[in-house]
């Protein structure tokens, strides 16, 4: 019975599946977009968006237990650094998997493309985060642009119950 294991085998031992994790999150970390098989994209979504969680908090033992994960050290300040303060107003949802259409020649293999969002050079613009989009709306009526707001966009007289 399969009950309360983390991870996905992705035909691998442990020591490999972890050092390939490792690997891959360094490079996340370094590129910021890599291009990788579905399943191992989604495996490492859980990885990427706890790196950024930890350096959120930015606290020296945030940064060690991230110095066990991440395998070069001037990508570990650069999560800290970059990645951190650029994520500080955004809870969770930091990266995205965006599936390709064309398979990898050889095995047939789903191809994913898995990027940090809010970031230049992004394929898709992300929805900006609660916090962000009220600013945003400030700073359009300060242009003299209104804002749609959702009260506005219901009919007179219906009840939005």
């Amino acid at each position: 019975m399969r009950k309360r294991i983390a991870f996905r085998k992705l035909s691998r031992t442990t020591a490999h599946k972890w050092a390939m994790l490792r690997n891959m999150v360094t490079s996340l970390i370094k590129h910021e977009r890599i291009v990788t098989t579905v399943p191992k994209a989604k495996e490492l979504k859980h990885i990427a968006e706890q790196m950024v969680t930890l350096a959120k908090k930015g606290t020296l033992h945030h940064r060690r237990q991230a110095e066990r994960v991440v395998q070069e050290k001037a990508m570990t300040t650069k999560l800290f650094e970059v990645l951190g303060p650029r994520y500080q107003d955004r809870q969770g949802g930091y990266t995205r998997i965006l599936q390709l259409s064309k398979r990898r020649k050889g095995d047939n293999a789903p191809m994913a493309v898995m990027e940090y969002v809010d970031r230049p050079g992004e394929i898709r613009a992300a929805r900006p985060p609660k916090a962000r989009r009220e600013n945003l709306a400030d700073v359009l009526r300060e242009v003299g642009i209104e804002p749609l707001v959702e009260e506005e966009l219901t009919v007179e007289g219906e009840d939005t119950k």
